[in-house]
Order: structure tokens, then C-alpha cells, then sequence
């Protein structure tokens, strides 16, 4: 099967079953936080899943895309693999992602 091209940024519809427990499930839209360093070379991309029904906290960053406002929930990044991916959205703002980018720094940053 045929992987498709991605980037960083990228909105990508994705199938996120089979899910076990608390894990955001069916497909949905996602982000793509993964470098170019590692989605373009590997048959995996990370992604952080886009909701309109959860509640906010800090490492949860509002967005409006396609005139839908909701959040990426970086708490629940996937590694995927690219076969998941069913259809481009678009992209997120280049200040959106900077603002994601930042909030996972911090998440993963040193205690």
C-alpha cells in the first residue's frame, strides 16, 4: 500500500482504531508534530489528535480549523503508522504549530 507525503503541520484525517481504554478513538483529524527528520524516512509519523469535546487544560492548544474550533491533545500524541492516514485536510497556522511545538518542549523538558 502507498504512503503518502507529509509534513509537519499537516492536518490528516486518521483511522486511531483499534483503541484501548482512555485513548481518543475513530478517526479524526490530527496534527503532525513529527520532524522531517523522522516522518520522511520512516514508515511512522507522530500525530496529536484534534477534538471539539474535551475540556481545555495547558498542554491542550485551541485552534480554529475549517471554521470548526476545538483542541489538539497533545496528551494523546500516536505514533502511526502512514498507512492510517486517510486523507489531507490542509494545515494548521504557522503560529499554531509554533504554539504546539513550544507546549511539547515544555511537556518534555527536564523536571
Amino acid at each position: 500500500m502507498s504512503r503518502p507525503s507529509v509534513a509537519r503541520g499537516d492536518v490528516w484525517l486518521a483511522d486511531l482504531d483499534p483503541t484501548v481504554g482512555g485513548e481518543i478513538q475513530t478517526a479524526r483529524p490530527c496534527v503532525v508534530v513529527s520532524p522531517p527528520e523522522l516522518h520522511d524516512y520512516l514508515r511512522t509519523v507522530i500525530v496529536a489528535p484534534m477534538t471539539t469535546g474535551s475540556q481545555p487544560a495547558a498542554f491542550r492548544i485551541g485552534l480554529t480549523f475549517q471554521g470548526t474550533s476545538g483542541l489538539v491533545l497533545q496528551d494523546q500524541l500516536r505514533t502511526l503508522d502512514k498507512v492510517r492516514l486517510v486523507k489531507r485536510l490542509g494545515a494548521v497556522h504557522p503560529a499554531t504549530l509554533q504554539k504546539l511545538l513550544t507546549t511539547l518542549q515544555s511537556v518534555f523538558a527536564p523536571g
